[in-house]
């Protein structure tokens, strides 16, 4: 049996384990799981990074996974599995990082295969820089009553009721668990049901309509985030698709595709997602300006407790609030750059470059700092995007585009400042790309790092322990991860590019992400990248954050993040966040009728009402991603992510209005559960 905390007297916001009360955290068993988890989850969501552009957030099935054979130890406690949870997560956050880029340098021919030391340095260096830069940022996100942390509240939920052994607790997460696996079976594995639904229509020389996504995770993360995210969300989705794709048709004409469904994708991937960026950019360094207080006021109580330890000696800090110190984090920092300068100056930068070695030297110092400024500057704004939206949700690949495209600016005026573009070309790209890969690593890692450590918050571990437990977790995986790319590499291809001849191409995984990634490299140094709607794009993060501001006043918020990812993702990712969103309002709204406010014990039932429809949406979100992870398997195994379909081809127009319905009776269930009278 799970050993059990002792009870928590300090409210239901303090911590399940106490800052007084010392508990083993990490310990062999922990290494032992933690090791081999971070493995298998690395493993499994590499195939799907490569072939769809996406992995599986792999916290929560990491979360149940350990808790499930912890619990043959008797003596096992709940820090045990938020330390294993902390490290496992970190093999599917690495692989996302480096399958999102680095295979654009194979794309472009720069690389012939993933060159196995090359790729274990670029993620270790990485995923090192991920988790030191976040140290400084936990007092400051963590802090902020803005950010939900949608998964990392399901997970610690899911960790404590399991503890606590509390039935209705447990009977919640259970039944949501239950029925977002089986969704998720049905839709991804058997493609009986759709995850979305597209209906687009041709009229007047211009196209209208819209989308819906079904994924069960994303709506019970809309759940959890509430109505502010999902109205932002709803305003991005307004201004890039419903406005947008008419529009962009309108002034460039019916793109060639086959159908309009088709269409209407083809506008978004050549036109509404640098909208997105463009609002994504803008907004995101917004949001950095609004963290420098906060940021500067953490660093700055890191530095005193130090100056007081040497003065006064060894200062006492809560159990629960004990950083790696600050002093350790910027020797850490400054010492990483050494090897990252010289993976750029030999590996990165090409060989047959004609360029003189004062000139390459030049180039990989300048990349480092960028290295250091802009992946602090990204990773700040991926942490933030763990509270806003969540992990999953979370548009990696969005906010590596920014960093990609002003690295990328900076080096074009540069090679024009010397002399001109001329015979740069290749080299701009591939420097860009090589040390976006290096940033793409530890912004992947930012976030998966900033919802442990909500969940250390939230159940009571030490940060420093859960930050040590990160960087083995990025040892394990900079190991394994290159080895896995190249296997796949070698059995299917990717991107076009194919290692031996006579191939089959319809099994070539796609890379999407690393495609969009050596498009706009090449882009910028050819002079046809969609700079107007990127233009366009800042031109409403900027309105946004006006209204924002002026919202802010009257207690309310409008965050214009939230706006630039409604316009960026595609519909089957964004539209179901809004769904879980108004769901809960509506929730909300009713409690409130049910319950009115002169009552006596109003307010505790409206909690518990709520705690209950946290719980269910919690156990949605585990279900549906541990079944994305077993998914990953057969999948991989088959070589197809049809290998378990059985919805025959001609009944395949039912899937659609078949994952309607059952999202219908979903948000139903979800209703009548949290509704049940006490």
């Amino acid at each position: 049996m799970m050993k059990k905390a002792r009870a928590n007297k300090n409210g239901s916001d303090a911590p399940m384990v106490p800052a007084d009360q010392i508990l083993p955290e990490i310990t062999l068993r922990v290494l032992v799981l933690g090791t081999i988890l971070t493995i298998i989850l690395a493993a499994a969501n590499a195939y799907l990074g490569l072939k769809v552009g996406q992995t599986i957030s792999a916290s929560i099935p990491a979360a149940i996974i350990s808790m499930s054979i912890l619990r043959f130890f008797r003596d096992a406690n709940v820090l045990e599995n938020t330390m294993v949870q902390t490290m496992a997560s970190v093999g599917e956050a690495l692989t996302a990082g480096v399958a999102f880029v680095l295979p654009a340098l194979i794309i472009l021919h720069a690389w012939t295969g993933f060159y196995y030391w090359q790729t274990v340095i670029i993620a270790l260096l990485g995923g090192t820089l991920g988790v030191l830069f976040t140290i400084p940022l936990r007092r400051a996100l963590l802090t902020d009553e803005t950010l939900r942390y949608p998964e990392g509240v399901a997970i610690s939920n899911v960790l404590k009721a399991s503890a606590n052994k509390e039935k209705t607790d447990m009977f919640a997460l259970t039944a949501g668990g239950t029925v977002g696996a089986l969704i998720s079976l049905f839709q991804t594995g058997f493609q009986v049901l759709s995850d979305s639904f597209q209906f687009w229509f041709k009229s007047a020389g211009t196209l209208f309509g819209f989308g819906l996504g079904l994924s069960p995770a994303l709506i019970a993360a809309g759940y959890i985030v509430g109505i502010n995210v999902s109205i932002s969300l709803f305003l991005g989705i307004v201004i890039g698709w419903l406005a947008g794709v008419p529009l962009i048709t309108w002034v460039y004409g019916m793109p060639d595709a086959g159908t309009a469904n088709e269409m209407a994708a083809a506008i978004w991937q050549a036109h509404i997602r640098y909208m997105g960026v463009g609002t994504m950019l803008v907004g995101g360094l917004w949001t950095l300006v609004t963290l420098i207080k906060p940021i500067v006021l953490s660093l700055s109580a890191s530095v005193n407790t130090l100056r007081r330890a040497k003065i006064h000696g060894k200062e006492k800090v809560l159990r629960t609030e004990h950083d790696i110190p600050i002093n350790y984090v910027f020797w850490a920092v400054g010492l990483l750059l050494i090897p990252i300068f010289l993976l750029i100056l030999f590996t990165i930068i090409p060989d047959h470059t004609d360029t003189s070695h004062a000139f390459r030297v030049l180039l990989a110092g300048f990349s480092t700092i960028y290295i250091l400024v802009g992946g602090f500057v990204f990773c700040s704004i991926s942490a933030y995007f763990a509270g806003l939206i969540g992990s999953t949700n979370n548009p990696v690949s969005g906010l590596l585009v920014s960093s990609l495209l002003i690295l990328c600016m900076i080096l074009l005026a540069f090679f024009s400042l010397i002399g001109g573009i001329k015979g740069h070309e290749l080299l701009g790209v591939v420097v860009g790309i090589g040390s976006t890969v290096i940033i793409a690593s530890a912004l992947a890692i930012s976030n998966d790092t900033m919802q442990d450590l909500k969940v250390g918050q939230t159940v009571g571990a030490t940060p420093w322990k859960q930050q040590v437990m990160l960087v083995l977790g990025v040892v394990v995986s900079a190991f394994v991860i290159p080895p896995i790319l190249d296997l796949l590499y070698n059995a299917y291809g990717i991107g076009g590019v194919f290692p031996r001849p006579d191939m089959n191409k319809a099994q070539m995984l796609a890379a999407p992400q690393a495609g969009l990634m050596a498009t706009v490299a090449q882009g910028v140094y050819a002079h046809n990248l969609e700079w107007s709607m990127i233009i366009v794009g800042a031109i409403v993060a900027i309105v946004c954050i006006i209204i924002d501001e002026t919202l802010k006043k009257l207690g309310t918020r409008l965050p214009v993040l939230a706006v630039g990812v409604g316009i960026y993702l595609p519909l089957d990712s964004s539209v179901p966040v809004v769904i879980g969103g108004v769901l809960a309002y509506i929730i909300q709204h009713k409690l409130n009728n049910r319950y009115p406010m002169q009552q006596a014990q109003s307010d505790k039932k409206i909690a518990t009402h709520k705690h209950r429809g946290l719980l269910l949406a919690c156990g949605i979100v585990a279900g549906s991603s541990i079944m994305g992870v077993v998914l990953a398997i057969p999948f991989a195994i088959k070589q197809t992510s049809d290998a378990l379909k059985i919805m025959p081809d001609q009944y395949g127009y039912l899937a659609g209005p078949l994952g309607i319905l059952i999202t219908f009776f979903l948000c139903s269930w979800i209703y009548r559960v949290v509704m049940k009278k006490l």
